[in-house]
């Protein structure tokens, strides 16, 4: 499927797109719990890149140095904040949530912010970057063997990587709220639009399949 500019904001149009891909019940709970660690490891990578204390003068160290605001505050040993990338990239994230779902989106923002902290605390560790990589790549590799194993199908992010990374924090988290009576209508609505999405994409799936049948006769 591909996501035109003008349903960028359509929580149907978005969820249809990635829950299309994420049916199957054990691949659904995998990526409810991979995803949220995934999101975690990648603010604790990133902080890597909000270093400023080596000013040498290289193009990284000038753009990290000016995008990088001065703000810090210890909440206590495990619950540090500083305006840094991870900081500017979840207003990023929680901002499109927003736009797609308000209510959702609110009630999304307190993991988000304790995923920043716990990653700008865990920072401080002298082997963070190794220990986020390992995190960041075992649950990726179980999001992959969900997909062939369960769902038995391609992630969407091979046809949406953009899509597919953006949303998915956002998806498991409706995903929950849906499981806890949240909005039923709505729930209801994205069912019948990922169905409609399975079915369209079947199809074209089915074409390709004959296309080259038909050629030979």
């Amino acid at each position: 499927m591909s996501l035109s500019p003008s349903t960028l904001f359509d929580i149907y149009s978005q969820f249809a797109f990635y829950g299309a891909y994420h049916t199957n019940r054990i691949n659904i709970l995998i990526h409810i719990i991979c995803v949220p660690l995934i999101l975690c490891a990648l603010f604790q990578l990133s902080n890597e890149c909000s270093k400023t204390d080596d000013l040498s003068g290289s193009a990284q160290a000038m753009a990290s140095h000016v995008l990088v605001f001065p703000v810090h505050h210890t909440f206590s040993d495990y619950l540090v904040f500083d305006f840094n990338f991870p900081a500017l990239a979840a207003a990023a994230y929680f901002a499109y949530y927003f736009a797609l779902e308000p209510v959702a989106a609110l009630l999304y923002a307190p993991l988000m912010v304790l995923s920043v902290l716990t990653a700008t605390a865990f920072a401080r560790s002298p082997s963070y970057m190794t220990q986020a990589a390992i995190l960041h790549a075992a649950c990726w590799i179980a999001q992959f063997l969900g997909h062939g194993l369960a769902e038995k199908r391609s992630p969407a992010l091979l046809d949406n990587i953009l899509g597919a990374v953006v949303l998915a924090p956002f998806f498991v988290h409706l995903e929950i709220l849906f499981a806890l009576g949240y909005r039923p209508e709505m729930h209801k609505r994205l069912t019948n639009e990922i169905g409609k999405e399975i079915a369209k994409m079947g199809k074209v799936q089915g074409d390709r399949r004959r296309g080259p049948a038909t050629k030979a006769i």
